[in-house]
């Protein structure tokens, strides 16, 4: 994004940034009796009347004891959230193991039912015929005690995940529900390219869609063009790995030193976090919180939001580029070395192989590296060296791209 394209955007935000004092009847402080406090930002969905909040609470990381989801702590960050007006709740079949939604059930179930906004997902990759649809779907009304799905996705699409959607004809066991008015919005959640987000995009008149986005995986994971996709299509965007899984809180000692000049008196997080919710289409940012401590920063965050100026932005392209200079591997992105005779996209593959090291879990970075074309990833390279004459950081790039190749297999 350009200069021109950001300062739009911060303008954009700041003009729908009042909306953090819209008095609608799902302002969950005034359903749990009016506490007094701060309240995070809302925007307006769509052209109606409806707002959400930008900080939305991802349920897939409840805090734990034991082994289990640690119930007193999660229910006083639901307690937390909602008399901060944060009330959009993200869960999935197979989040906890289950132990998710039951949560839900449990806990949110003690607020009117009116007073928040509830998502759930359809585990595509669990399903195996076209009868799962009923069974799994009655078992999360159970489960969550809602009654109603305030959004209900096809869970983690790609390429093979939309053919078996299509095969069992779950969008329209979902359109059929939505007419029974168990569910109310229709969407789904994706990880994959562009390519494929088109495809699914332009089937439906979606009214929502969850993708992966930060500020390293603006390019890196392509999500620039998928945000751009939806845009244009006009579908809201909800914005699932705004921090990178924790990654872009641990980050490196060298990036974490620019933010905290720039600004000493707030979290690492709360710059992606902000990086992300300054996207106009942007409609909700979750945030996968597993500790009291992580809500209440991220409410200061968001209560309320204010919009990354100019030079803020190229406070993150600072600390980016520290991140990137700490990595296990030299590479600082130049491309010097592509186009790569058989079409390897050698950078994303490396920047990748440095996120593992910097301690992103294998199997967020296994998404991204199944989700490239064939001839992108690592292991179709064939060591011919024509990359090696053109580095000028001097990386054994073959050797790397076999080491990659393993690591993924």
């Amino acid at each position: 994004m350009n200069r021109r394209d950001f300062l739009k955007t911060a303008a954009t935000v700041a003009a729908l940034a009042p909306l953090a004092n819209f008095a609608g009847k799902l302002e969950a402080a005034e359903s749990k009796g009016g506490t007094v406090g701060p309240k995070v930002t809302r925007r307006r969905y769509r052209n109606t009347d409806m707002t959400m909040p930008l900080l939305g609470f991802g349920l897939m990381r409840l805090p734990q004891k034991d082994g289990k989801v640690d119930y007193p702590t999660a229910e006083k960050m639901v307690e937390l959230a909602m008399n901060a007006g944060c009330n959009y709740f993200d869960t999935a079949y197979m989040y906890h193991g289950g132990e998710s939604e039951k949560f839900v059930g449990q806990v949110l179930s003690k607020y009117p039912r009116e007073s928040y906004y509830l998502t759930s997902k359809m585990p595509i990759v669990m399903m195996r015929s076209e009868a799962d649809n009923e069974r799994i779907f009655k078992e999360q009304l159970a489960r969550t005690r809602a009654g109603y799905f305030d959004f209900y996705f096809l869970h983690w699409l790609n390429e093979k995940h939309w053919e078996m959607a299509q095969r069992f004809k779950t969008l329209e066991f979902m359109k059929r529900m939505q007419k029974e008015g168990k569910i109310r919005r229709l969407g789904f959640s994706f990880h994959g390219e562009p390519e494929t987000l088109k495809k699914i995009a332009e089937t439906y008149p979606w009214d929502m869609v969850q993708i992966q986005l930060n500020y390293l995986d603006w390019e890196l994971c392509r999500s620039k063009e998928q945000y751009e996709l939806l845009t244009k299509l006009g579908i809201p965007v909800s914005v699932m790995e705004p921090l990178k899984g924790g990654t872009l809180v641990k980050l490196t000692p060298e990036a974490k030193k620019v933010f905290e000049k720039a600004n000493p008196e707030v979290s690492t997080a709360s710059w992606g976090l902000r990086y992300v919710a300054s996207l106009p289409n942007v409609q909700v940012v979750l945030s996968g919180m597993s500790a009291v401590e992580h809500m209440q920063d991220n409410i200061r965050t968001f209560a309320p939001l204010k919009p990354l100026s100019d030079a803020e932005r190229k406070v993150i392209a600072e600390a980016l580029a520290a991140y990137r200079k700490s990595g296990a591997v030299p590479c600082t992105a130049c491309r010097y070395c592509s186009p790569c005779p058989v079409g390897v996209d050698i950078p994303r593959n490396l920047a990748l192989l440095n996120q593992v090291k910097g301690g992103l879990q294998l199997f967020h970075a296994k998404l991204v590296y199944d989700a490239m074309n064939e001839d992108e990833r690592a292991s179709s390279c064939v060591g011919c060296g024509a990359c090696l004459k053109k580095c000028p950081q001097g990386i054994a790039i073959p050797s790397l791209m076999k080491q990659i190749a393993r690591e993924f297999r």
